[in-house]
């Protein structure tokens, strides 16, 4: 088992150490994905990187040994490989590497890189020579009005290293997305406008939140608009979102919560008393490019929020392939990298944080990321704010299913949890074009974390519903509109529909594990876990761009993974050892340790009618304003709340209406089991072999 003791960690390059489970070659796609237009063949003289995987020995043992470390009644239950162990039985080996290099230089690629554990060897060459040593054609093809990199044909790798490789990576120019998401403005349909901040504002408030309202549900209110000379006018009712646009820190729009009433909303105060604060315990965070300001970032939200620092002893930041190409901000990588950084910290305080960053976004460098600090045993919690659509996968590079999959069973067999946002997107997972589910968060050897809408009010208490989120503008009232030409009256409401909502469903590509063998169907299923995701109730953050530091809301299943993360560190500090995959145990834990999260009706929805004599009346119910809904408006319940706009334009914001998945009792599609329960989850684990 390896060491989970502190460790102090510094600001280093490392070399890749990669190691992986592997298993026989998939057959690969045709160039084509739908939508996608043949534009011809690659340029053969072009230079590219590929990534060639070997085969694992012994890869039928290392599946039973996995299922068994699950089992309970088994003995090898929770009796976790060290790499070396996982080397010595396993990986293939010099000899296997050797052949497979051989085969490299006769095709004229030269190696750049190869793992300690000979799993993976990348190497550079012309298209037209890496064609010659896979067997493949590489194509351009235009997909939703971009150029990108598609193959055709079957992978075809010929003599001693076609029996030893069993995928490449790097034929495509496929990449995964970040999953933040920053709350609109509806009326510029761009993020809401940061805060900025100076050294006089990193001082923790003792008792209100410092910059925007925590207060998501207000009294009802009623409006009354009419067209200057005499009609149309409107009136609308519901219970109101936010502060007032005109009120600035602490009630800047829109809603948002700090780490303090994150944690008591969810529970971890009692933990924390408990001397649950998650000591001596690695979380190991994975994105790519990183952010250059993330250590001044990190504090001065530590400071805000009266967090310990982060320092070289409790924080580190690892290359495994090297410089990132592109630095930090410039990237776009930042807000992803500050809010998982900073997230996880608020929710394990004391833990220690490994930030482990890909040269890129592309399939090949995540994963080997992933697999250096799996193989270099940093820490037992991965947490992955990051994912693609499992159906793009499957049409575009079907072998990264293999090699994920491999990726997270090698990690689930050391005893560590890969923890995967589900995406943003509902039922389309990470925004295509059809229904599909997120992936790597379909793999049966990660925890898939959900999201949920969070609304905080001491008049209806702690209200949790499943995240999905649909805007309608109901009223055009702009500042100054008292002349003839100026008409706030919208008559008909202006469907914006649906912005976001946690990542579900069914797996069209792996069976059902057996820790899901009590829900229907033979696929398997996500979300495993939730936690807050939706930004109209999100969190604060802090980032640096164009070298001023900014306070402001983030959201998304990005949001929901690092704070689910750090729970699990902590329900590690409490087992006192290595728990694993948490996804097993969570559909083991008895009744009050999760809370379940079911669709929720609001007190006072908005409605409302519209009147132009002589014309009768028009009324908009508050379904009516929801729409528009995949699901049935009479099998829906949500709750909706009146916002005014920055531009005073009124909307409806709609929430728990994600697509057409639904939070409902036990475990759904939007929610998984629900959310942890505080003091009752990490009991729960206090003891626990």
């Amino acid at each position: 088992m390896f060491d989970v003791r502190k460790l102090h960690f510094a600001v280093r390059v490392v070399t890749l150490a990669i190691l992986t489970t592997l298993v026989l070659a998939l057959a690969l796609p045709a160039f084509a994905q739908p939508d996608a237009q043949l534009l011809g063949p690659e340029d053969q003289s072009k230079q590219i990187n590929v990534t060639y995987w070997l085969k694992q020995h012994n890869k039928a043992a290392l599946d039973e040994l996995v299922r068994q470390q699950y089992d309970p009644a088994s003995p090898n239950y929770h009796h976790w490989l060290t790499p070396s162990e996982y080397q010595a039985r396993f990986a293939p080996t010099a000899a296997d590497m050797a052949v497979v290099n051989k085969h490299l230089a006769a095709n004229n690629l030269q190696v750049v890189r190869t793992d300690s554990f000979n799993h993976a060897v990348t190497a550079r060459g012309t298209v037209g020579d890496i064609q010659r040593a896979t067997g493949v054609q590489i194509n351009r093809v235009l997909i939703n009005g971009e150029e990108h990199r598609r193959y055709s044909g079957e992978l075809a790798i010929s003599g001693a290293a076609g029996k030893l490789v069993y995928a490449v990576q790097g034929l495509t120019d496929m990449t995964y997305k970040s999953l933040a998401m920053r709350p609109i403005d509806p009326d510029t349909g761009k993020p809401f406008p940061a805060f900025p901040l100076n050294k006089a504002d990193l001082v923790k408030s003792q008792t209100i939140s410092q910059y925007f309202n925590p207060r998501c549900l207000r009294g009802t209110q009623t409006i009354h608009l009419k067209t200057p000379g005499g009609g149309p006018y409107e009136i609308y009712s519901g219970t109101r979102y936010g502060g007032n646009i005109t009120a600035g820190p602490p009630n800047l729009p829109p809603c948002g919560y700090d780490s303090t009433q994150m944690q008591t909303a969810y529970g971890l105060k009692a933990v924390y008393q408990k001397g649950f604060l998650g000591q001596n315990q690695n979380i190991v965070i994975v994105d790519w490019n990183g952010d250059d300001s993330i250590t001044s970032d990190a504090n001065a939200f530590s400071s805000i929020n009266g967090l310990p620092p982060l320092t070289t002893d409790n924080f580190g930041i690892f290359y495994p392939g090297g410089p990132t190409n592109c630095g930090g901000n410039t990237c776009g990588a930042d807000v992803e990298t500050a809010l998982d950084v900073e997230w996880a910290h608020a929710m394990a305080p004391k833990a220690n944080i490994a930030l482990v960053l890909a040269l890129d976004a592309s399939f090949t460098s995540t994963d080997l990321a992933l697999l250096y600090a799996i193989d270099n045993g940093i820490g037992p919690v991965i947490s992955n704010s990051w994912g693609a659509s499992e159906a793009e996968i499957i049409a575009g590079d079907p072998s990264e299913l293999t090699v994920g999959n491999n990726i997270a069973e090698t990690g689930a067999a050391l005893g560590i949890s890969l923890n995967f946002a589900t995406g943003d997107s509902g039922d389309i997972g990470i925004g295509g074009k059809v229904k599909s589910v997120g992936w790597p968060a379909s793999s049966p050897y990660v925890t898939a974390v959900g999201g949920t809408s969070l609304f905080i009010d001491s008049n209806f208490g702690t209200v949790q519903t499943g995240w999905g989120t649909n805007i309608t503008r109901i009223a055009s009232y702009t500042t100054g509109c008292g002349q003839p030409t100026c008409d706030p009256v919208l008559l008909d409401p202006n469907f914006l529909g649906f912005y976001g909502g946690a990542g579900g469903g069914t797996s069209a590509y792996w069976t059902k594990p057996s820790f899901q063998k009590k829900l229907p169907g033979t696929f398997r299923m996500v979300p495993d876990i939730a936690y807050l995701a939706d930004p109209y109730t999100g969190a604060e953050f802090v980032d640096t761009e164009g070298g001023q530091q900014f306070v402001s809301v983030v959201g998304g299943t990005s949001l929901a993974t690092p704070m689910f993360s750090g729970v699990w560190a902590i329900a590690n500090q409490a087992a006192g050892h290595l728990l694993g995959q948490a996804a097993p145990l969570l559909y083991k834990l008895p009744a009050g340790t999760i809370t379940d999260i079911v669709a929720y009706s609001g007190p006072n929805n908005v409605s409302g009618m519209t009147d132009s004599p002589p014309l009768p009346p028009t009324t908009f119910s508050a379904a009516t304003l929801a729409s528009p809904l995949e699901n049935p408006v009479d099998q829906v319940d949500f709750m909706s709340l009146m916002y005014q706009g920055t531009s005073t334009r009124w909307y409806a914001l709609t929430f728990g209406t994600d697509s057409s998945l639904n939070a409902v009792k036990g475990w759904d599609n939007v929610t998984g089991l629900g959310t942890p329960n505080g003091l009752n989850f990490i009991n729960a684990f206090v003891g626990k072999k």
